[in-house]
Order: C-alpha cells, then structure tokens, then sequence
C-alpha cells in the first residue's frame, strides 16, 4: 500500500475524529439545554442562516412561528451544531475522494469502501437532523440520530486505525483469538447499553429516580415497561419535555442502569483480559469505565448538573473507541 496514501488518509480521518467529538458533545449540549427545537425550521433558523439576532428580526420570526417565539439562548447552540456537523459532512466528501483517488495503491485494504459507507451514514445523518426538528423531538428518531453520531465516530476511528494510524494500541493475533468473544461482546452491550442512554434523554428520564442506589428507596420501583418502550408513541404538538408518566420514565432509567451494570461486567472482564497482554490499553478501558460509571451515578446525585451530563456523552464516546479499537485495530507482530 502506498505510505504517501495512507498518511493522508490518517490525517483527514483524526481531524474528522476530533471534528465528531465536537459534534457528539455539541449534540448533547443541544439536548440537555432543550434546545433542540431552538430553531422550527431547517436547514436555515426562522429563516436566517444564522438565527435572527436584531429586534426587527426577532419580531418578524415570531409573527412566522407565533407557537415557537424565539429564544436566543436555544437558537445559537442548535445552528453551531448543525454548521460544524456540516463541516464534518465535507471532511467525510473529502476522505471518500482521496480513498477512491488511491483505491488502486489501498488496494487490499477495506478503507476505500468503508469511507463510501461513512459517506452514506453522514448524508443519512443529515436526514435525521432534520427529521429531529420537523418530526418535533420524536424519540425514535432523536435516538437513532445519537446512534448515528457514535457510528460515524467510530467508523471515523476505524479508517484512522487501518491507515496504521496508532500502531502502539494494537494486538497480536493471538490475543486478539483468545479475547475475540469478550471483546464482540462488550462492544454489543456497550452500543445497547449507549442506545439506552440515548431512549433515556429523548424521553427526558434522566431524573426518573432521584436517589441511587436506589430508586425512591426501592431496589424494584414501580414501572411501566411497556409504556417506557413504546417506540410508536405519539408526540403531540411536540416532544419538547417529553409525554410519558413517571412510572413509564422509571422504567427506562432503572433499565439503563442495570445495563451499566451489565456493561461493567463484561468491559472490566475483558480489560482483566488485556491485563498482560497490553498493560496500557487495559488500564485505558478501566479507567475510562469507571469514570463512565462515576458520571452516571453524579448525574442522579447532583440532579443533572450540565457539564457532569455533557462529560457524560463524551466519555461515553472514548469508551466506545476503546472497544473498536481492541475489536478492530489491524493485528500487529509479536
């Protein structure tokens, strides 16, 4: 494979990696300060391909949308998201051309094909966007946007690391053999248990419980399972603060906390595992758990202070590309 090929392939890829953090955590600002119907319309906002900023301007959008008057505090963070996942968007058509230009020198290499899939899941993921504002907050689509944006993280990640991009967090094909079942499975139940967390914010049920351990001093709260996964609720004239009743929140809380349990098990098994096989990467997986599992439970006691819920997010994203990483990071020499 040509070097000259895949150093640009590992550059454009990290800058698209830290380009999507950016935009993961902008996302979650987005939604925690609800404002994710900060502008009613897309892709502009009242019109504006900013937002509407003078009083004249103001007043003319308020008379457009007299049920969604404007609030500044909500229109700035829903169009600085969406002009830095625009400007990801472009990476990503950027990545695609040079994988395609040098699909003869990667030949061998699945690189070329997977940044036409990335391609594809960022054009998807704009779709969603948009459906997040006209479809009002339905949670359905504002988990699969989530979903949507870890992907393309991870998928970001994946070309970064077939590029040759971080050779030191590789394994041996050995290792890699007798820890393949642990690390499939802590990669499944990480993206569900991320899945989870995404129904959680869309249905507005991170304060379903208030105290933990327990929930309202009970370790088997009252629930409404079926009203809490509902996927084919309505939602009114918009989802803005969500619908459901509080036994149907509890439900999806308490069940995302026991996938952090879940998820605790089969990641700190698998980081035992990588133990003696790669010292640094195991301790990385460790500690990024344990710091997941600590925002979590700070979320329920400090009653889902901003920074602790947007941190949240983040680290929730480094732990999925420690999983990726030891799933698919190109095995190395002994």
């Amino acid at each position: 494979m040509s070097e000259l090929a895949l150093s640009s392939i590992r550059r454009i890829a990290l800058g698209g990696v830290l380009l999507c953090i950016v935009v993961v955590v902008l996302g979650a600002f987005t939604r925690l300060v609800d404002a994710g119907l900060g502008c009613p319309d897309w892709p502009g906002c009242y019109g504006h391909l900013l937002w509407p900023d003078t009083a004249d301007e103001i007043a003319r959008a308020d008379q457009a949308y007299p049920d969604m008057p404007v609030d500044l505090d909500k229109t700035w963070p829903e169009m600085v998201h969406r002009y830095v996942a625009g400007t990801l968007l472009l990476l990503v058509l950027g990545l695609t051309i040079v994988g395609q230009r040098n699909k003869h020198a990667l030949e061998g290499s699945p690189i070329p094909k997977l940044s036409i899939v990335l391609l594809a899941l960022i054009v998807t993921q704009a779709a969603f966007g948009a459906w997040t504002v006209t479809l009002k907050l339905w949670p359905q689509v504002v988990t699969a946007h989530l979903l949507g944006g870890f992907a393309t993280l991870s998928m970001l990640w994946t070309i970064f690391l077939l590029a040759n991009g971080a050779p030191s967090l590789s394994l041996t094909q050995a290792t890699r053999t007798r820890i393949g079942l642990w690390a499939k499975l802590a990669l499944a139940v990480t993206i569900v248990q991320i899945a989870l967390g995404g129904w959680v914010s869309s249905n507005y049920a991170a304060l379903a419980c208030a105290d933990f351990p327990t929930c309202f001093g009970s370790y088997n709260p009252t629930m409404k399972w079926l009203d809490g996964f509902n996927i084919f609720q309505s939602v009114g004239p918009n989802y803005l603060g969500g619908q459901l009743e509080s036994e149907a929140r509890v439900a999806i809380h308490w069940t995302h906390r026991l996938g952090a349990i879940v998820v605790l098990v089969v990641v700190g098994m698998l980081a035992l595992k990588l133990l003696l096989a790669h010292r640094g990467l195991s301790i990385a997986l460790a500690g990024i758990l344990l710091l997941q599992i600590l925002l979590g439970s700070l979320n329920v006691l400090w009653a889902l202070p901003l920074w602790v819920a947007t941190l949240h997010n983040a680290v929730g994203a480094m732990l999925l590309l420690a999983l990726v990483t030891v799933n698919f990071a190109p095995a190395r020499e002994p």
